[in-house]
């Protein structure tokens, strides 16, 4: 699969602020007992509609969860297969406020030796797992960028798995002239000190790092007990004429319930100095 590009060459007085946030949702888990989907569902809405993000990459979304999400925030829309090929099981859908972004393209790979093929599996996981991308573009404004969202596998033995789908998705992103922007959020279940992450630093930026402003606690997974414990496993990384003005970790609760097991991010990406591509674009 060749990802499209958009015709335009890219500079930093074409690009608009951007509010990126990642968000692994908790799928519907009918043994969450007072986290059941129907008991957090409004207080996720609230967490969103208050954040304002213009793109959203979510983790372990179900279809119902998608459909209450785009009907209590009608200017959001979503996309994405979910990792078995269809509606049914996780996806990791993107949602955006079609207001403010056009989508011009998108697609699906899956995190093994044949990512064209969907619910395709390699390198011992125990799920498929995949890659849910958009091409975007501002309304009002000729240039564009791409957001690529992802959850890696979850389990410890799978470390050599999650290495294995960086090296896919920056692969992946390599297809792409240098001159297009990109944003990657997900659910790494990999902290920044493993190898999944020294990849895709090598080639991206770390809004948590670079951010000129940071709130909420570091690490971003906890199991709804609002205490954070497992490291910084939820990042969003990026390249382009941006730099990372804020990156806040949302604790956002109601009375000790959280609206997923998962701190949402969200970072606001600025137009840096003005950048002026010669590079000709790919197709």
């Amino acid at each position: 699969m060749t990802i499209p590009t958009f015709p335009n060459s890219t500079t930093s007085e074409s690009l608009l602020p951007l509010r990126i946030m990642t968000f692994n949702v908790r799928y519907p888990n009918p043994l969450d007992g007072p986290n059941l989907w129907g008991r957090r569902r409004n207080l996720l809405v609230e967490t969103i509609s208050d954040s304002d993000p213009d793109a959203l990459g979510t983790q372990e979304l179900h279809d119902l969860q998608a459909e209450y999400l785009v009907q209590s925030l009608p200017a959001y829309r979503w996309f994405g297969r979910s990792r078995r090929g269809s509606l049914a099981d996780e996806h990791v859908g993107i949602f955006y406020r079609a207001d403010r972004l056009q989508l011009l393209d998108s697609g699906d790979f899956w995190l093994s030796d044949t990512p064209d093929i969907p619910a395709s599996m390699a390198w011992g996981v125990s799920l498929p797992r995949m890659v849910t991308w958009g091409l975007f573009q501002p309304i009002g404004g000729p240039a564009g960028f791409y957001l690529f969202n992802t959850h890696f596998p979850h389990r410890p033995e799978e470390e050599e798995a999650r290495t294995r789908s960086a090296t896919l998705l920056a692969d992946r992103l390599a297809q792409l002239s240098l001159d297009r922007p990109a944003v990657v959020t997900g659910d790494f279940n990999a902290s920044p000190r493993q190898e999944c992450y020294r990849i895709l630093s090598q080639i991206l930026r770390d809004a948590h790092d670079e951010a000129h402003r940071r709130s909420g606690p570091e690490e971003t997974f906890h199991g709804f007990e609002g205490r954070p414990s497992a490291g910084r496993i939820d990042w969003i990384l990026f390249r382009g004429p941006w730099k990372a003005l804020e990156c806040h970790t949302l604790v956002h609760n109601r009375e000790g319930r959280y609206p997923s097991d998962h701190f949402p991010v969200l970072a606001v990406l600025k137009p840096a100095a003005v950048h002026r591509s010669t590079s000709p674009p790919t197709s």
